[in-house]
């Protein structure tokens, strides 16, 4: 029910993920009233792995973390929650108040042993068209070293198991590449990733390296991630944008045609690679099941791609391969 357009995204792709994956079953928690409308004309083979909860209550945008959590009885999300400790689904997506799904999900399903707090995880193109991870991208406005260490850990974990890199290189987003830059925890966190020799640590990156491909997981707090995440988008839309009204033009603007150039694009649809609808879906990384944060102005196409976020990480035992990570990589890292 959460984000900015709630069932009038999310129900339309649920029912576009169910047409896709006959393996799928969705609940939608909500209310009804809301809920039954959007779903009248649909498929009765669809409607057949599809359930509404109720749910009369919805967990406003503007709360704190503390009011939500206190006033969570029967909303949505603590709903759609509590059903994966009921084991009556394998993982939750919503587009809600981010700090109540955090807050909830810590307090419903538990972190895995070793994690302090859960982060979000996206993956993110470079221009070397392969991934790189980010993380934390606001679950965790302020972070000690030793959450910077965790997130590592399950970043080069996620890195590994589920993308598929050997060895992922793993860097600190930094003002600067010196040892000396940088705040204290930030340096602390330095110090203990080079003498974890389960990490390939490389050292502080800058922000103009995140899109290079120079390293495969980058590490920061939440609320540098979230501003860094932010901006990207920002500017891909805007790119894809203009490059867009280029290509209707028929006169352009010389800087249009250069920028084309530069960037190798014959046609706009070889730039949706880096579209970011593509990536919306954060994970909750450090939970003991799956959730998946979807970005609350999500639309259709990209509340579907949160869906498939979630599909992939249940299919793939996500939280599984990063608990049994976790028991051989925490000890050694203190």
């Amino acid at each position: 029910m959460g984000g900015d357009f709630g069932p009038s995204i999310t129900v339309p792709a649920a029912l576009r993920a169910l047409s896709s994956n006959l393996e799928l079953h969705i609940l939608l928690v909500g209310n009804p009233d809301i809920l039954f409308p959007l779903l009248a004309t649909t498929d009765s083979v669809l409607l057949a792995r599809l359930q509404v909860i109720p749910a009369q209550s919805v967990i406003s945008s503007n709360l704190t973390s503390a009011q939500a959590i206190r006033a969570s009885h029967g909303t949505s999300m603590r709903i759609a929650l509590e059903l994966i400790n009921d084991g009556k689904v394998q993982g939750c997506i919503s587009a809600g108040n981010t700090g109540a799904l955090m807050g909830l999900s810590k307090l419903l399903i538990k972190p895995l042993e070793g994690i302090e707090r859960p982060a979000l995880m996206t993956v993110i193109p470079n221009q070397l068209r392969q991934k790189t991870i980010l993380l934390d991208l606001g679950a965790n406005i302020a972070c000690n070293s030793a959450m910077l260490v965790q997130f590592a850990v399950m970043g080069a974990v996620m890195a590994e198991e589920i993308i598929g890199i050997i060895q992922p290189r793993v860097a600190l987003l930094n003002i600067g590449e010196e040892d000396s830059k940088g705040l204290e925890n930030i340096r602390a966190a330095a110090n203990i990733l080079k003498k974890t020799p389960t990490i390939n640590y490389i050292g502080y990156l800058e922000g103009n390296d995140l899109l290079t491909g120079k390293t495969d997981v980058m590490i920061c707090d939440g609320f540098v991630g979230n501003v860094t995440l932010k901006t990207m988008e920002g500017m891909a839309r805007m790119f894809l944008s203009l490059l867009q009204s280029s290509k209707e033009n028929k006169q352009q603007a010389w800087w249009l045609k250069l920028l084309r150039h530069c960037l190798q694009v014959p046609g706009i649809k070889r730039f949706s690679y880096f579209h970011p609808d593509q990536y919306n879906g954060a994970y909750l990384l450090g939970l003991r099941q799956t959730v998946i944060k979807s970005h609350g102005a999500a639309n259709l196409h990209a509340f579907l791609s949160a869906i498939e976020q979630a599909v992939q990480a249940v299919q793939r035992q996500v939280p599984e391969r990063i608990a049994a990570r976790l028991k051989s990589v925490l000890p050694k890292s203190d």
